[in-house]
């Protein structure tokens, strides 16, 4: 992907189907760009209101907590219906609306094999905006913009396929769970009498943890993140790189 020459508000925004979703798969990476002094940002694609638990209202208010402890810029909700996300004219109209207003250097959302079908729509749904948003004759009322580079994020269930990249959050790894843990209607609550979900069985945060341990392992770190990119990575210097990144010897 290449950038049209103007700057650039954001340096990386991060697009999920549901409130929640990007604090799961890349939220220590966040909290780790915002740390090095990097403008992040979070779109939400719904508010999740169909979910079992909990409601809108109480999803927002989590997300925006979840949003300070991550250091965000921006975090916005696109109102998209929640558990009915389409390959759409509406949709991708709004997603480009909103790249072309935070114009963000790296764009991330969800691997496109994933069984949730919201978050497979997702990953669909970014991906064309990335592309359409770069076309002048499709007016918005504000310039065209394409991002640099488009990135995915993995989960759990996909654990199977390689990775691109990881990132290493052994230092975020803490407050990256606190602001998992910020959405507690999802959560785990003895009290709860709402129906179990999987993100309320009391070993979820542990199963979390277990993939971050996975995912660093890859790396000889103890916890990372991991993303996927459908185009080859290019670089200036891969001496540098790769002595910087390096395996440890013993």
């Amino acid at each position: 992907m290449t950038a049209d020459p103007m700057n650039f508000r954001l340096d990386l925004l991060a697009i999920g189907a549901h409130p929640d979703d990007v604090e799961l798969m890349a939220g220590g990476t966040l909290l780790k760009m915002a740390q090095q002094g990097y403008k992040t940002g979070i779109v939400d694609l719904t508010s999740g209101e169909r979910g079992t638990r909990g409601s809108a209202e109480i999803r927002l208010r989590e997300a925006q907590a979840a949003a300070k402890i991550l250091g965000l810029q921006v975090r916005e909700n696109l109102g998209l219906p929640d558990a009915h996300l389409m390959l759409n004219e509406a949709g991708r109209l709004k997603i480009i609306q909103a790249l072309r207003r935070l114009r963000p250097r790296l764009v991330m959302t969800h691997y496109w094999e994933d069984p949730h079908p919201d978050h497979r729509m997702a990953s669909q749904l970014v991906t064309d905006a990335c592309h359409l948003s770069g076309l002048a004759k499709l007016e918005t009322g504000t310039p065209r913009f394409r991002p640099q580079k488009l990135i995915y994020f993995m989960l759990p269930q996909t654990r199977l396929t390689t990775p691109t990249f990881v990132v290493d959050i052994t230092r975020q790894f803490q407050r990256r769970m606190k602001a998992v843990r910020a959405y507690k209607s999802q959560l785990y609550d003895a009290q709860s009498k709402e129906l179990e979900t999987r993100l309320s069985t009391p070993d979820f945060l542990d199963r979390v943890e277990v993939d971050l341990r996975l995912y660093g392992n890859l790396a000889q770190v103890k916890y990372a993140e991991a993303f996927v990119s459908r185009e080859p990575l290019s670089m200036q210097d891969p001496v540098a790189f790769f002595r910087r990144v390096g395996p440890k010897r013993g």
